[in-house]
Order: C-alpha cells, then sequence, then structure tokens
C-alpha cells in the first residue's frame, strides 16, 4: 500500500509543508489503497496486523517522507484504538454510522478535566500538539474525570485517566503548528470547554480490554503500540538519509577532495559504522516487540519488564537515528542544507520528533528503575 503511494507522497511532500498539513490529495490515496484503516480491528475494516508488519509500515512511510511517517504512527494506531476500546455504543456513533471510514488524531495526555454528569462528563481542557488532527473527521483527547469538582481515584494516588472521542465541530482549534520540522502534519493545539461528551465515546486511557479485535496488538494496550510507532518512525527517517547519502558519495566531490565522498576512507568508517548502528537498532527494535506480542499472545502478562524493554528500544532506535542523522547532514555538506532537498527535510523532521516526550530521558530512567527493581511499575509505562 505504501508502495503505491510512494511517487504521490514524495511529489507531495513540499506541498504538505506549505500547507502545515497533510494535503486532501494524500489522505485520499490513503484511503483509496486501504492503508488509512489497515490496522483497524476487523469490526472496523481493518487488517489487524502483526507488529513486524505494523513496523515495516511504519518504515517505509517515514522514509518516504518524515510527515507522511508521523501520520502513520498518529492516525493509524489512534484510530485502530479507539476502534478497538470504544463501548459499543459509542463504537456504532463513531464507526459504523460512517462506514469505518473515520479518521482520528489528538494528544492522549490528560490536560482536561471532565466533570461527571448525567450520561458522560463535562469536558474542558487544551491540548498542544494534536497530531494529524488537520485532517481527522474525529479528535480524540486525554482528561481527568471530575466528581463535585475533585478527582476520582483509580488508585491509591493515582487518578482516573480517560479519553474522550469528539466530532472535530465540537473543538476549537488554536493552530500553534509554525516549528521546525513536520511541518505537514497538521499537529493543531486545540481547547474545548464544557463540551458535553457521553460515556460511550471515552474509554480509559490504559485500558487492555479490546471490544473489538482479535490480535494481540489489542490486548496490551496503547503504550507499546505507540512505542512501536516512535521506534519505528525515527528508523525510517534515518533510513531516508542513510540511502540519499550513500547514492549521493558516488558523484560528490567535496571542496579540495580529488575523489567523490564515496571513495574518502573516514566517510567509509563513518558508513559502516551508522550503517551498522541502524541495524542494530532495527533488530533491537524487531526483537522487544516480537517478544510482547507473542507474550500477549501466548496469554501471558505483559509484565512491567516486557513494556520496559519496548519503550527503552524506542529510546534507543531515536537516539541512534538522531546520531545517524547528524553524522549524514554533516557529511553530506552543502547539499543537506539546500531548502526542499529530502536530507534537508529529514533532517529537520528527526530533530523535531525527537523532541516528543514519549521517548524522553524519564522513559530511559523509568526503564532501568523497572529492570534495577527499585521501581515495580511506573506510571505510563
Amino acid at each position: 500500500m505504501v508502495a503505491a503511494m510512494a511517487a504521490l507522497v514524495e511529489a507531495e511532500a513540499a506541498a504538505c509543508e506549505q500547507r502545515r498539513t497533510t494535503t486532501p490529495e494524500v489522505v485520499a490515496a490513503m484511503w483509496d489503497t486501504g492503508l488509512m484503516g489497515r490496522f483497524n480491528p476487523s469490526e472496523a475494516g481493518g487488517g489487524e496486523p502483526t507488529f513486524a508488519e505494523m513496523i515495516e509500515t511504519w518504515i517505509a512511510m517515514a522514509r518516504l517522507d518524515g510527515s507522511f511517517g508521523w501520520i502513520g504512527i498518529a492516525n493509524l494506531p489512534t484510530t485502530a484504538a479507539v476502534a478497538a476500546y470504544l463501548p459499543d455504543a459509542g463504537f456504532a456513533e463513531v464507526f459504523t454510522a460512517h462506514d469505518d471510514r473515520i479518521t482520528m488524531g489528538g494528544q492522549l495526555f490528560p490536560n482536561g478535566t471532565g466533570e461527571t454528569v448525567d450520561g458522560g462528563y463535562r469536558l474542558t481542557g487544551s491540548w498542544s500538539f494534536g497530531s494529524g488532527t488537520g485532517h481527522s473527521e474525529y479528535v480524540a483527547a486525554g482528561f481527568m474525570p471530575l466528581v463535585d469538582g475533585e478527582l476520582v481515584y483509580a488508585s491509591e494516588g493515582i487518578p482516573e485517566l480517560r479519553v474522550a472521542v469528539m466530532p472535530r465541530d465540537e473543538v476549537r482549534f488554536t493552530d500553534g503548528w509554525h516549528v521546525q520540522g513536520l511541518k505537514g502534519t497538521g499537529s493543531y493545539d486545540y481547547e474545548v470547554a464544557d463540551v458535553v461528551v457521553p460515556a460511550h465515546r471515552t474509554f480509559e486511557l490504559f485500558t487492555r480490554t479490546p471490544g473489538r479485535g482479535s490480535a494481540p496488538t489489542f490486548r496490551m494496550g496503547l503504550m507499546p503500540l505507540v512505542a512501536a510507532g516512535h521506534a519505528s518512525w525515527a528508523l525510517g527517517v534515518a533510513r531516508s538519509m542513510l540511502d540519499d547519502l550513500t547514492e549521493l558519495a558516488l558523484s560528490k566531490v567535496r571542496m579540495g577532495d580529488p575523489a567523490p565522498l564515496a571513495h574518502k576512507p573516514s566517510f567509509q568508517v563513518g558508513l559502516a559504522r551508522h550503517e551498522s548502528m541502524w541495524r542494530a537498532a532495527r533488530l533491537l527494535v524487531g526483537d522487544a516487540f516480537d517478544r510482547i506480542e507473542a507474550a500477549v499472545g501466548a496469554g501471558e502478562e505483559l509484565t512491567p519488564t516486557l513494556r520496559a524493554d519496548g519503550r527503552a528500544a524506542a529510546v534507543y532506535a531515536t537516539d541512534a537515528s538522531r546520531e545517524i542523522a547528524q553524522w549524514a547532514h554533516l557529511a553530506a555538506g552543502t547539499t543537506a542544507i539546500r531548502e526542499g532537498s529530502r536530507l534537508e527535510r529529514a533532517f529537520r523532521d528527526l530533530y523535531t520528533g525527537t523532541q516528543h516526550a514519549f521517548i524522553g530521558e524519564k522513559v530511559a530512567v523509568d526503564s532501568a528503575q523497572v529492570w534495577l527493581g527499585v521501581v515495580d511499575d511506573p506510571i505510563g509505562l
């Protein structure tokens, strides 16, 4: 499906950046190829791919264009998760009523509060960087329920966390998407004030009990799925830079050099090191998420150690990809600073994407603490 879109995605990349959101042509092609709904549960028209298939898809998308890849790790898994976890009435209202032709974007971090009212929640809050909301029919938003203004606690010291799903016309977009990279993702800021969301259009943020979908991915919750997406995205963008640089090196002669870059020993050493780094990170990601999928598929518990392995793999893949991008950018010389080149755009995209908190330093700390036995199960891992 991604291969069928390759020429269009590359041709539309500049237009997506200029519009600061994915063009209608790319969105239409994602539906026409079947890619947009591919990750969904079968009940929502999806194919329920394995982790290996999702990872390869995400890498292929990000290799074509960073913004396109980011849409892949935002819209596809968010829509699939909402389809899996919404109560039956919510699924019927959001998916069945629209023949499953629904795109979902948003920010799941609980930046809102929802006062409990008859049949639902009165939601108020503001969310930044709502990935893929520029072309989404529905917007997801994380929130904390309140009763008479007081937080509701799921367990001692831990508040209940939920996700609300709203039609885009109930959301006020404040934009804010003026950024260095990933410009074509339409990751707008948005807010709501006193919007009543029925309970059947909400679900628990950390639930692992799907209402639909038989694949193991739906029985492990959102966190491993998001982690695999971030890792794959970074690897895909780094892969594009390695590939473009390798091709460039056969013809590019740096000022003062007697031969093309490919014949320079220091470049050859750098290529060997960073190509190996990419392959090692790719193998680590595949191993971590294959083990998670196998355990859940066999009916075993998704232990904190397995989750830590996946999150740490995502952090490492991102860090390795960023180092690869820096080396490729320097090795390519002035070619990498020319606006509109794939190398220039990929460099900006990668450094923007790696600012995401989901693959930040705290995640590495949480993972290490689980391995060390210092903390049993950090919230959010």
